[in-house]
C-alpha cells in the first residue's frame, strides 16, 4: 500500500508542473502565491476558512506583483 501512495504522490507532482507548462509568468505567480497563501493559511489558522483565505491573499500579491508586459 506504501508503494502505491509514493507512486501516486509522484504523478500528482508531475501531473501538476506538466499543467503549468504553458503559463504565462503573471498566471504562474499567481499560482505560486496562492499555493504558499494556502500553506501559511493552513499553519498560521489549522482552519479551512485560514487556507482559503491565504490562498486568496496569496494570489492577489502574486499577481499583483508581477509586473505587465
Amino acid at each position: 500500500m506504501k508503494t502505491f501512495a509514493k507512486a501516486a504522490a509522484v504523478l500528482l507532482v508531475a501531473g501538476t508542473f506538466a499543467g503549468c507548462s504553458g503559463m504565462t509568468e503573471k498566471q504562474r505567480n499567481t499560482a505560486v502565491g496562492a499555493g504558499i497563501g494556502a500553506v501559511g493559511g493552513a499553519l498560521v489558522t489549522g482552519s479551512a476558512a485560514g487556507t482559503l483565505g491565504g490562498a486568496a491573499l496569496g494570489g492577489v500579491v502574486g499577481n499583483v506583483a508581477t509586473d505587465k508586459k
